[in-house]
């Protein structure tokens, strides 16, 4: 499924086109298209020509070449949906097989943690954006996203546009975080992306990964910290602080409660406030004599 260097082949343009009308994200959109191109190449044939065999290959190839599970993940899904829906073979994709995703628990910044990682950030734009992000729980897709507009003062909410599956929701917005944003605009003076990038785009999620890794080390952080840990421990420490664990799903736009449910294994002050059926007990330790 090679791209030549000025043509769109039809079989690409369809996949395009089939992607675009289920309205898939452009993130989405590469991630497939470079999965089943490189499917494509691995065997050096159109992946038209290619079946459910091949695929099984091409997935041990991958495991042996240690790919992440998410990665891998990602490639079947990209597979299926080329063989399901651009070539219309339904028989096929319910029999690519997932891989079985080790289920970790996120790793989770202090409070402390918090504020030494975003002043080890040098750049007003990125601090200003990790610092929202942290502050509303939002994905670094959707921090990079934000319009100056979506900062409702008046109401003291974001309003988060095109979430993860095209979801729009709303979250609250931090007393402290509007006082930061109004110094950053003062200062920045964006006037449609909160947060510009070059030409008429957004800032790009990658400058924001490049300073996620710059940030964890001046800090002097031993856990790996990505634009996801600000998330995770929005909500874990959302939890910790007593609220509703079903207010969190809202504000992170889970579809299910069993996602943020794993919130409650890293707790901690909430672990360690549940108490013991041990407690309601009156017990001896020391048998009598």
């Amino acid at each position: 499924m090679a791209e030549a260097t000025t043509a769109v082949s039809p079989l690409r343009r369809r996949m395009i086109d089939d992607m675009s009308l289920r309205n898939l994200s452009p993130a989405t959109q590469r991630s497939y298209l470079h999965a089943v191109a490189k499917f494509s190449r691995y065997f050096g044939r159109s992946p038209d020509r290619l079946g459910l065999e091949d695929v099984r290959a091409f997935q041990v190839y991958l495991v042996s070449q240690g790919i992440s599970w998410p990665a891998l993940n990602q490639t079947v899904c990209a597979l299926r949906f080329f063989y399901g829906v651009t070539l219309d073979r339904a028989e096929i994709p319910e029999r690519i097989v997932y891989a079985r995703t080790p289920r970790k628990l996120p790793a989770i910044l202090s409070a402390d943690e918090v504020v030494r990682f975003l002043e080890a950030v040098p750049s007003l734009k990125a601090r200003t954006a990790l610092t929202t992000a942290y502050a509303a729980g939002l994905r670094a897709s959707e921090a990079v996203s934000l319009k100056v507009a979506d900062i409702d003062s008046d109401r003291m909410v974001i309003q988060v546009r095109h979430g993860k599956g095209a979801k729009d929701r709303t979250v609250m917005l931090s007393s402290q975080l509007l006082g930061i944003l109004r110094t950053y605009w003062r200062l920045a003076r964006p006037e449609d992306w909160l947060f510009p990038g070059r030409g008429d785009k957004p800032i790009d999620v990658q400058v924001l990964h490049a300073a996620c890794r710059s940030a964890t080390k001046a800090a002097g952080l031993v856990k790996r910290v990505s634009v996801h840990t600000l998330r995770h421990s929005f909500a874990t420490h959302l939890l910790e602080s007593g609220t509703d664990i079903r207010i969190i799903q809202v504000l992170l736009g889970h579809n299910n409660l069993s996602t943020t449910a794993r919130y409650t294994h890293v707790a901690t002050s909430t672990i360690a406030r549940t108490q013991s059926p041990l407690d309601r007990l009156t017990l001896e330790v020391v048998p009598p004599a």
